[in-house]
């Protein structure tokens, strides 16, 4: 049953999501993100350490009393071009409590400034570097959430084609895959969050001139075979939820074990109001399990 906080919720947001096309100023949306994230703070206890992986910034994330021998690499949102570690630090922060293991969260390089292939590089350099420094794959997951998810899938296939190890698992939250915008949702879902107008223009920026059905760029068109156990999460009532659907039965058909868990009534990325919002823990808890499911101890 749908929590009577999911409804204050939504309209709060659908109140004060901004109205964003191609023409919107990035560094306008980038200062009201900055103001209105603050200092993002984690369960009492936990830790927040920067770090530069060579070119690479990123900051480890060690909430109490957690393993420090296995590792969430965790892609944030913000549609490549907005965010920073600091933006979902909160959310990831009861991502590690729930899965008992530390995270370390990238702050790859954003467009329109550092168009494609700009992240995807940064994401596949912090995924060698773990290995670089004595990681074993076996304990490691790669997350996202939105465009974060995106990357995850992407720097999976980049991966892959290289001849690196996989991670563990991976876990896709309310992630895009699709940047050709091709899925019946993206039509006709009312997500207060998300609109279709600011992920065009999201995409705008972030591909330039590039083919977005360039497997890197949109891995729905992409042969996801051999990758590693797959955790999918969506709102029912977002316009990515096709994306989340069809991932689903395009990793299935590739073999690999996929499960895609649809929340009702739920919108882009939920997760965001742990601890306040009943089905935001109940999503975080489920990435827990899954984790430590997958995770080698």
């Amino acid at each position: 049953m749908t929590s009577l906080r999911s409804y204050l919720f939504r309209a709060i947001i659908k109140a004060t999501s901004p109205r964003v096309t191609s023409t919107t100023s990035i560094t306008e949306l980038r200062a009201k993100m900055r103001a209105g994230s603050g200092k993002s703070r984690i369960p009492r206890g936990g830790t927040i350490s920067p770090i530069k992986l060579d070119r690479v910034s990123a900051e480890w994330i060690y909430p109490p009393n957690v393993s420090p021998q296995t590792i969430i690499l965790y892609l944030h949102g913000g549609g490549w071009t907005l965010g920073w570690t600091n933006t979902g630090r909160r959310m990831l922060a009861y991502i590690c409590q729930a899965a008992q293991c530390r995270a370390l969260a990238v702050n790859y390089r954003l467009a329109p400034e550092h168009p494609f292939p700009a992240a995807l590089s940064d994401c596949f350099s912090a995924y060698c570097w773990l290995l670089s420094n004595g990681i074993s794959p076996q304990k490691i997951v790669i997350a996202g959430d939105s465009a974060g998810g995106n990357l995850a899938l992407s720097t999976l296939l980049a991966l892959r084609d290289a001849g690196e190890p996989m991670p563990a698992a991976a876990v896709c939250i309310s992630a895009i895959t699709d940047l050709e915008c091709t899925g019946e949702s993206f039509n006709t879902k009312k997500d207060p969050c998300l609109t279709t107008s600011f992920v065009k223009a999201m995409i705008h920026h972030y591909i330039g001139g590039q083919n977005p059905r360039l497997p890197l760029i949109s891995p729905h068109y992409g042969i996801l075979g051999g990758f590693p156990p797959l955790l999918i999460q969506v709102g029912e009532d977002e316009i990515l939820l096709s994306d989340a659907e069809r991932l689903a039965n395009n990793a299935r058909a590739a073999g690999v074990d996929a499960k895609l868990s649809i929340w009702p009534k739920m919108w882009h990325v939920w997760h965001n109001f742990v601890p306040i919002l009943p089905e935001a823990r109940q999503a975080v808890n489920e990435i827990g399990v899954f984790i430590q499911e997958h995770l080698e101890k």
